[in-house]
């Protein structure tokens, strides 16, 4: 945590100690206490210096300003340092909790329908490139952009072998036939449970987005497909009674699943067990 420290300390944070934090397969980060006894959270990165923070931050900011979404304050972002508003652990064992996220998803949703998929700029999604460019018709955008766009990965070339990189090709250009249209929403485009804290108030909040404007559904993709605490269980009921989901969508989560499964490879996390679930995916094509 030396580096994080010194980063802090030349950003004007009178940094005296950092509790490193769980996880951080990008970043290096922690909590840091600083001369007057208040608290940051920091991230630093450990390799070459990118845009990566400055759309981290851009990301926060718009979920709170154009959804009302509450996420971290931005204390300060430069090219290898972002430094946060500190933010309590999720309540886990709080229905309530799970259930005001449902109804803040859905406020998110609602407020920001747009006419095209995609964002402004490229983000994010892990440690690659996640390619927001604009287009009108959703369908061919989520094939070309969130599936297909995995498969020239090395560590997805040598997962999947070519009837199974056909058969997803093919499960793409049925995507008209398996998900009903709908209106392009900003979407936080990375929400497993990980990425939920408790606000100040000790309502839910969001951080590390790869926001862009895609299906609502696709950001309700991530919760349904990863482990989350029995307390979540009116989770997806909340939202469909708010959100009016169209009929089926529990049967199409795992379709927009595929980019995560896609993503999970092309970071070799859990390389062997999502290269297996895409093929039980794939198998019908």
């Amino acid at each position: 945590m030396e580096l994080l420290l010194a980063r802090l300390r030349a950003a004007g944070f009178e940094a005296e100690s950092v509790r490193v934090a769980p996880g951080g397969v990008v970043a290096s980060a922690g909590l840091a206490r600083l001369r007057d006894g208040s608290q940051v959270f920091a991230k630093t990165l450990r390799t070459a210096a990118s845009d990566l923070f400055e759309i981290e931050a851009a990301g926060l900011r718009a979920l709170r300003e154009l959804g009302g979404v509450t996420t971290p304050e931005v204390l300060a972002v430069t090219p290898d340092l972002l430094v946060l508003e500190p933010l309590p652990p999720r309540r886990d064992d709080d229905e309530r909790f799970w259930e005001e996220l449902a109804l803040a998803l859905a406020g998110l949703h609602a407020a920001t329908a747009g006419e095209r998929f995609g964002w402004h700029r490229d983000g994010w999604l892990g440690r690659l490139r996640q390619d927001n460019t604009w287009d009108g018709d959703g369908h061919a955008w989520f094939a070309q952009r969130r599936i297909l766009r995995w498969l020239p990965e090395p560590l997805v070339e040598a997962a999947l072998d070519r009837e199974e990189r056909l058969a997803l090709e093919r499960l793409c250009a049925a995507l008209p036939d398996l998900l009903p249209p709908a209106p392009p929403v900003l979407t936080h485009g990375d929400l497993w449970r990980e990425n939920v804290l408790s606000g100040p108030a000790g309502g839910p909040a969001l951080i590390d987005p790869a926001v862009s404007y895609s299906w609502a559904e696709a950001d309700l993709s991530m919760l349904w497909c990863s482990p989350r605490p029995p307390a979540a269980r009116r989770f997806f009921e909340v939202y469909a009674a708010t959100a009016s989901l169209p009929a089926g969508w529990q049967e199409r989560m795992r379709f927009y699943h595929l980019r995560e499964l896609l993503s999970s490879i092309a970071h070799d996390d859990n390389a062997r067990e999502c290269a297996e679930e895409v093929r039980e995916i794939v198998a019908p094509f």
